[in-house]
């Protein structure tokens, strides 16, 4: 008897939770990478997905077409549509946003003026770096873009309305370039391997339970 259906594959989005290394160097895993895989493993149980909601990640869905639309404009991309496939292999799963010929292109919408990395040099979200590597695995492409935006925050988000039209584009958008990474990816796989050994080691367990 299996407890869980499918196998473990890490999306994207969680590539970074499944990267942050275990404090013990005796341990596979870090404390945050069992939190992940915990929740992922009550989520095959229950049928639920855990609904994390706040008004940044509210706006982000909500302006989720304004953003690849404002992205398409300022950075005068090619002839480009929103994707609407998901990328899966042996290891990982992943929907990006946006797909050149030759780059992936994953949008984060700023919550207001002041969480926007307007001065940044390298990625403020270290866990966005790889998820891109696994959209370039997924994909084939070798080059990726995770690009900032600034748009209106609507006051319906329980603030006062902030609009930006007034600002000039260039400093409504940041982008942060990379190029795939091999050495990433087999890694990534590994930890993926050590994920579904402990998810192996809870599933009995549980199992035995009478």
């Amino acid at each position: 008897m299996e407890l869980f259906k499918e196998e473990f594959k890490c999306r994207a989005s969680g590539a970074g939770s499944l990267m942050t290394d275990p404090k013990k160097k005796t341990d596979t895993l870090s404390k945050t990478t069992i939190t992940f895989l915990n929740d992922w493993m009550k989520e095959q149980i229950y049928g639920y997905r855990k609904n994390i909601s706040t008004k940044q990640i509210e706006k982000g869905i909500e302006y989720e077409d304004a953003a690849i639309e404002a992205v398409i404009d300022w950075c005068d991309l090619p002839f480009v549509v929103k994707n609407e496939k998901r990328f899966s292999d042996d290891f990982f799963t992943g929907e990006p946003d946006l797909l050149t010929e030759d780059t992936v292109i994953d949008i984060k919408n700023s919550w207001d003026f002041s969480t926007f990395p307007l001065f940044e040099n390298e990625i403020p979200t270290d866990g966005y770096e790889y998820q891109v590597q696994v959209y370039m695995h997924l994909t084939g492409r070798n080059r990726a873009s995770v690009i900032y935006v600034l748009l209106t925050t609507p006051e319906t988000y329980n603030t006062t309305e902030m609009t930006y039209d007034h600002v000039e584009t260039k400093y409504r958008y940041k982008k942060f370039d990379f190029v795939y990474d091999p050495k990433i990816i087999e890694d990534l796989k590994q930890r993926v391997i050590n994920c579904r050994t402990y998810i192996k080691q809870k599933e009995n367990e549980l199992l035995s339970k009478n």
